[in-house]
């Protein structure tokens, strides 16, 4: 996946997949749906429809009903479509726990997939057919970085937004002589050995990680000149991994921090991958936090101000930002009142709120919805004509956010 994905959809469907992996149906009552762009959607309308027919053979009661309720609200949710979206859809519907047994109640999650559905399924079981979406979402482009200086190699791993060290080698390698004489040539000829058995290794652990645990699309190589030039001019390195760099770059670290500074190094080259995007987002936020006139701010209420007036041209938001905003509406009156809670806390909140009376007509009977922040986010977003970016958590950006709590803007013009 490249930088230009929906990061909301994006954040939304990672969400969905890992509320729904933990769930079971009570039988086989779950229905996955996977509809490829070209599918006629009164064709699926019909399949589903034999479906219902072939459904009243269910000997269970129970099972019966909820099947058929799932179906039911199946059709009706594509009867909402006038044709397939562009890149298909995806339904998972059934009846699911919301507390105890009996508490059964029938939900619809429709995803609109980031690249095409590429065959028709039809499901009814007890458990959702995840993988398939699962695989979507997977980053494809995997870049491979070796950091490599006299000392030690470091080799990391690019997917999307997320970085990762895989491995970190020394060579054993001793520095340059400033003797002179036959001792000198001497201890350079072994040092020459040690430094041809050093890029042997990085080559060996290079194909072990770039070829043999991960499919690499492009390798960086970086680290300072010489040993770096060396390496990589020598036969020591795999012909298939020769043929994937993308650049060299001359840097001044290697190892670890090698492989983060290979990355900024390269921004042009990887332009298309999302962390570039992120790095960027964060760098003009941070860059605007420090100016005396700065359209960078952070924080809930602040953010949510600045929203609701217009303000804003792009709210950054972290994927853990982790928060909810809880509404009651009272049964009986239809007052309300919302909360916004860190996600942590909903079990303990829902508990207090389920021991208090309606402010208006003393109830205690209450309809409870939750509902993300990202979500309402995108909402206000929408409203106001301002972007929103959602971004990892696991990146030096993406930890960067968090620092600042997790959510940030850059506005449009200066607010008081």
């Amino acid at each position: 996946m490249s930088g230009n994905i929906d990061s909301v959809a994006l954040y939304k469907t990672r969400k969905i997949l890992k509320d729904l992996s933990s769930k079971s149906g009570k039988g086989t009552e779950l229905i996955s749906l996977y509809i490829p762009p070209k599918k006629a959607l009164h064709d699926v309308l019909n399949n589903l429809r034999e479906e219902y027919g072939t459904a009243t053979n269910i000997k269970s009661d129970s099972t019966r009903n909820h099947v058929q309720d799932a179906l039911t609200r199946t059709q009706q949710r594509l009867k909402l479509f006038k044709k397939t979206p562009e890149n298909g859809l995806i339904l998972f519907v059934g009846a699911l726990r919301t507390n105890g047994p009996g508490s059964e109640e029938v939900v619809v999650n429709e995803i609109v997939p980031p690249k095409p559905v590429q065959t028709y399924l039809y499901r009814c079981d007890d458990h959702f057919q995840l993988e398939h979406l699962m695989e979507m979402i997977k980053e494809v482009d995997i870049i491979g970085i070796i950091s490599i200086d006299a000392t030690e190699a470091g080799f990391g791993i690019l997917s999307g937004d997320h970085v990762e060290v895989d491995e970190v080698i020394t060579s054993g390698v001793g520095g340059k002589t400033r003797a002179g004489g036959q001792s000198a040539r001497r201890y350079e000829r072994l040092r020459e050995m040690n430094l041809s058995s050093y890029y042997n290794r990085v080559a060996e652990h290079a194909k072990k990680i770039f070829l043999e645990q991960y499919t690499i699309k492009g390798l960086i190589i970086s680290g300072p000149g010489p040993t770096k030039d060396a390496f990589i001019k020598s036969d020591y390195l795999d012909y298939r991994l020769k043929n994937k760099i993308l650049t060299e770059v001359d840097g001044a670290y290697s190892g670890a921090e090698g492989v983060r500074e290979a990355i900024d190094k390269s921004a042009d080259v990887l332009a298309d991958m999302r962390i570039i995007e992120e790095k960027k987002l964060i760098q003009r936020f941070l860059s605007e936090i420090h100016k005396e006139k700065s359209l960078a701010i952070y924080g809930i209420n602040e953010v949510m101000d600045a929203i609701n007036r217009g303000a804003v041209e792009v709210i950054l938001a972290s994927e853990d930002l982790n928060m909810l905003k809880i509404l009651l509406k009272c049964k009986r009156c239809s007052t309300e009142k919302s909360k916004l809670i860190k996600r942590t806390e909903y079990v303990q909140e829902k508990q207090e709120i389920l021991n208090q009376t309606c402010v208006s007509c003393k109830s205690r009977d209450f309809n409870i919805t939750e509902t993300d922040l990202i979500e309402i986010l995108e909402d206000l977003a929408g409203e106001s004509a301002a972007k929103i970016e959602v971004l990892g958590s696991k990146s030096e950006e993406g930890k960067m956010l968090l620092s600042f709590g997790g959510l940030g803007a850059i506005l449009r013009y200066k607010i008081n």
